[in-house]
């Protein structure tokens, strides 16, 4: 015998198969099927209600009608589900104990919960735009939400059977390159001779190029002319912003090693230089781009502030009045580029909430373009966040107002850790406390952005990402930790089979079952909307009903049949914190 992965995926297709051959249905008919108040059971199917009310029926009937089939259908078994009409015309469904108990044997390992949650993205060919790190500026503590929520989004959507592109589409092509030109040229400086510290070197002669603008505005057209320049293939400068990208590309590379972050393929803004062209013609060619003012733009009348009546006009501009491409025209090409090369079937876009203007224009453009064009759209969805603050409820920064930089930020967690570590754990050697003190601090500071629901702000706090109370990093790795303890007492390894069980019967035992079950449901409920925290919410609320269960129920009892059952409920705990937390981008301990 054995039970669904997803009973909420499965209840959903089995219903939907059932209704086809079903008096009274048709082919479109969706069940709603959605985890359910307890009080009534596991899941409920919502859909008969909206269905009989669209069609003029009676919607107890029609559920009843749905339920005597679907049990006719010998396709849930009443031993293990019971369906039971409720209200209206919903339709409950409660699992049983021996589902409960069947589906954490069949269901061990990280590698079983994968296949399992494989079918919530089956294949669907998706790019994904992040970290998309800006050239020639240190990454500063803006540059860790991309970062944290970006590699946990991937992370995920790979999990969950993603065919994924990992794009990190860098700004190597942008206004701020003819500023660093300028100023490069005006002091005749030699990158080459720049040392370890050449991104911090580049970063401090950007703002000097943009100082020295500000008092001298005549500079502006050097810079702008520097640009153009660069993007007209003058040689010079070619060769000048070559060696800022490489210094860039030599600091990210280092970040990303340490924040975990993955990339699949680096296509900057550069890349697309010479793809531009094709989309100012096929713009203008199916009427949607306008010369104005000499620059090249798309209105969109039916959206208040973007059309050409509003008090404010806002285009899209896609080509700037000197003829320099922008970030429209790129992003606009890169699209294109990703739908014809890649496949891409869906795209995701990583970056602050202050571009939500820019995205929804892109958006819009893209969508009537394809129309136009007749091209496949892809579907399209912008990741955005809110602020981190300090104490004072402002942006974050530090004492002079300065941005504080990512490299700083991740050596202070490492450092605070380890005298948190040290101070519990002082008698460990210095080389182990240092490994607990990596994991700990990285991922406290990770946890704490992704446990925050990702459009809103969040306060940052050390006491708070680095306590062992509460939704927290250390909270979470530490009941990691604790259930290790266990198996080493026992001289078990964790992830081998536990024989001779018998099944789960107490409230405690139960209850950290459905918790258990509910893993593929937190995964279904994160990737719908990308938003992390949910499941790092399930992870504690696991981890709590982890901790109930051991405070009510000894794991070392002389029954051997009920110590095996309890000894498999640590396990399944064990692996679905352990593999949560990896897919959120955190490195487990196997002590603390």
């Amino acid at each position: 015998m054995s039970v669904w992965f997803n009973p909420s995926h499965a209840i959903e297709q089995t219903l939907r198969q059932v209704a086809a051959t079903t008096e009274g249905f048709s082919a479109d008919f969706e069940p709603g099927v959605r985890p359910a108040d307890p009080k009534f059971g596991d899941y409920q199917a919502n859909g008969v209600l909206g269905y009989a009310k669209k069609n003029d029926l009676n919607p107890r009937e029609l559920g009843q009608k749905l339920i005597d089939a679907a049990l006719a259908s010998g396709q849930f078994d009443p031993e293990l589900i019971e369906l039971a009409l409720a209200g209206p015309g919903f339709i409950n469904f409660k699992l049983s104990n021996t589902f409960l108990w069947q589906w954490q044997l069949d269901y061990s390992t990280k590698a079983d919960y994968q296949s399992g949650a494989k079918e919530l993205k089956q294949g669907r060919r998706i790019v994904i735009d992040y970290p998309s790190a800006n050239t020639a500026k240190q990454a500063h503590i803006g540059h860790l939400r991309p970062m944290v929520i970006g590699q946990a989004i991937a992370r995920l959507l790979d999990f969950c059977g993603a065919d994924l592109i990992r794009d990190n589409h860098i700004g190597d092509w942008g206004t701020n390159f003819g500023t660093l030109i300028m100023k490069i040229k005006h002091e005749g400086i030699d990158l080459t001779t720049l040392g370890d510290d050449a991104l911090v070197t580049l970063d401090k002669l950007y703002k000097e190029g943009s100082a020295l603008e500000s008092k001298q505005p005549e500079l502006r057209d050097v810079s702008r002319n520097e640009l153009v320049k660069l993007q007209n293939g003058d040689l010079e400068n070619t060769r000048i912003w070559k060696q800022i990208v490489e210094i860039s590309k030599v600091a990210f590379d280092k970040l990303f090693v340490q924040m975990g972050v993955e990339v699949d393929i680096t296509l900057g803004e550069s890349f697309y230089r010479d793809k531009v062209q094709r989309i100012y013609d096929e713009l203008t060619e199916v009427g949607l781009a306008e010369e104005s003012e000499g620059a090249l733009v798309v209105w969109h009348d039916e959206v208040k502030k973007f059309s050409r009546d509003n008090e404010r006009p806002y285009p899209f501009n896609i080509r700037k009045s000197d003829g320099a491409s922008n970030y429209a025209s790129t992003d606009l090409a890169t699209v294109l580029y990703r739908v014809r090369e890649f496949k891409a079937e869906e795209i995701i876009y990583l970056t602050d909430a202050r571009q939500q203007d820019h995205f929804q224009l892109l958006f819009l453009t893209t969508k009537k373009w394809f129309k136009a064009k007749g091209y496949p759209l892809p579907e399209m969805s912008h990741v955005f966040w809110g602020t981190i603050l300090g104490a004072d409820k402002k942006p974050f920064k530090t004492k002079s107002g300065e941005s504080i930089k990512l490299q700083e930020l991740l050596d202070e967690a490492r450092s605070r850790a380890y005298e948190v570590v040290t101070a519990k754990n002082p008698d460990l050697p210095e080389d182990e406390r240092r490994a607990i003190a990596e994991s700990v601090g990285v991922g406290a500071m990770k946890y704490a952005d992704l446990s925050s629901n990702r459009t809103q702000d969040y306060v940052f706090s050390w006491d708070r990402l680095l306590s062992f109370e509460g939704n927290t990093a250390p909270y979470l790795l530490y009941a990691i930790a604790r259930i290790n303890s266990i198996f080493r007492k026992v001289g078990l390894d964790p992830e081998a089979p536990i024989e001779g069980a018998s099944p789960a019967e107490t409230e405690a035992e139960l209850i950290l079952a459905r918790k258990l079950m509910g893993f593929v449901t937190a995964l279904e409920l994160t990737l719908n909307d990308l938003r992390p925290h949910f499941l790092c919410t399930y992870l504690y609320e696991l981890a709590g009903a982890y901790s109930g269960f051991y405070n009510a129920d000894k794991v070392m009892v002389d029954d051997e049949a009920v110590k095996a059952r309890r000894l498999i409920l640590c396990a399944r705990t064990r692996t679905i914190l352990k593999t949560g937390l990896e897919l959120l981008g955190l490195k487990p301990l196997e002590r603390m």
